[in-house]
């Protein structure tokens, strides 16, 4: 039962990082909202596949889990959460800017 748990929060957390870092690239809601359902109908399609494969299993709870993670992430965009993203990758560009090892040219 722990190992199923854990699967299912490695899929939430899977594609909540996909509609995160989408949603902060695309800030619109209407896209947004096509986000949802784009990696929603990704989510599906994948399960199938898999079930296509011989050493692989189709699985609607795995389902589930890709698609609670797409929407909690979307709700969570909407939030003080949803800029985290938006702010790392300020400081990080900010600390890369400043490199005490550059060489300068004069």
């Amino acid at each position: 039962r722990t190992i199923m748990l854990q699967d299912k929060l490695a899929h939430s957390a899977a594609y909540a990082s996909l509609m995160v870092w989408f949603a902060q690239i695309f800030r619109h809601d209407l896209t947004r909202l096509l986000l949802v359902i784009g990696l929603t109908l990704f989510g599906l399609a994948m399960e199938y596949l898999q079930g296509m494969v011989p050493s692989r299993q189709f699985d609607y709870l795995d389902m589930l889990a890709n698609t609670a993670g797409v929407i909690l992430a979307w709700g969570l965009t909407y939030t003080w959460f949803g800029d985290l993203v938006v702010k790392a990758e300020q400081l990080y560009d900010r600390l890369n800017s400043v490199n005490p090892f550059s060489v300068q040219s004069t």
